[in-house]
């Protein structure tokens, strides 16, 4: 802990330093300086805190985390040539941003050294690659068959249990989204740039669910590509959990096809049928 917070005190310091002896860095608004501030941090952690990153049950230290960590996701919505919606995101919007991140991150780069990298969208992984996450799963169980599928098995329920809270929350983003834009007609006062934000926001707010949807699919298919090679490879009666838990998983998938769902609460894990 005292490690991190020196070289994130060494790192603020050095950012501070630099914005009085480089003019560029000075003509930067306020929202630039916070991001190449969260950038900056997030690069010196990946680059010398590769031991001290991760934190209990391999989350990112509390340290190297910022309230707007994922706001990135779905900012590309309208291309890069297209500024982000300028307005302040709610506590659902962002919300729907901090749970799309388990979804679109690929299950491999969980808990290593450059984890930090991906959660500032500094790093981005392909996850149309659908045979990098059997090479991956078969480096990292080199000596376990029985682990592989276990691991396989684990990223896949895990999937799961994350997808409802992600839709609960994307559906309320949605309704919230439907009344925003038939509040607009009735506003007489509402000037230009107000409303080019309001639609960018929205369109925003799709875009990240349509990411998590493609990255579902995306997942699917590697899982299915793992387990079919998992099969020939090293057979084992795993695969018949494996593959229920595939079906399981594109069972999940196909309720919450677009449009996301009208927001309706899910029942708790903790209560009983």
């Amino acid at each position: 802990m005292g490690t991190i917070t020196a070289v994130a005190a060494a790192a603020a310091l050095h950012a501070n330093r630099s914005n009085h002896r480089t003019r560029p860095m000075k003509n930067l608004p306020p929202p630039a300086l916070k991001k190449v501030w969260r950038q900056t941090l997030a690069l010196v952690a990946v680059t010398f805190l590769p031991g001290c990153a991760n934190y209990n049950f391999g989350e990112v230290h509390p340290v190297l985390v910022t309230d707007g960590i994922h706001d990135w996701i779905g900012q590309n919505s309208a291309g890069p040539r297209v500024a982000p919606s300028r307005f302040e995101y709610t506590d659902d919007e962002r919300a729907l941003r901090d749970l799309a991140y388990p979804l679109i991150e690929p299950p491999f780069d969980r808990q290593q050294w450059y984890s930090v990298a991906g959660e500032y969208g500094l790093y981005r992984a392909n996850s149309a690659d659908h045979r990098k996450y059997f090479v991956r799963l078969e480096s990292t169980w080199q000596r376990s068959p029985s682990a592989r599928y276990s691991q396989l098995i684990d990223d896949i329920r895990n999937d799961i249990t994350r997808m409802s809270q992600f839709f609960e929350t994307a559906g309320r983003v949605a309704d919230i989204d439907r009344k925003r834009q038939k509040s607009m007609t009735y506003i007489s006062d509402l000037n230009k740039k107000e409303r080019i934000n309001a639609l960018r926001r929205v369109r925003e707010n799709a875009h990240v669910v349509a990411i998590v949807q493609q990255s579902l699919a995306d997942r699917v298919a590697s899982y299915q590509f793992a387990l079919e090679r998992l099969v020939v490879i090293t057979p084992s009666q795993q695969a018949v959990e494996a593959e229920r838990s595939i079906t399981m998983l594109q069972n999940q998938i196909a309720r919450y096809q677009q449009p996301a769902p009208t927001w309706v609460r899910e029942p708790s894990l903790a209560s009983t049928n």
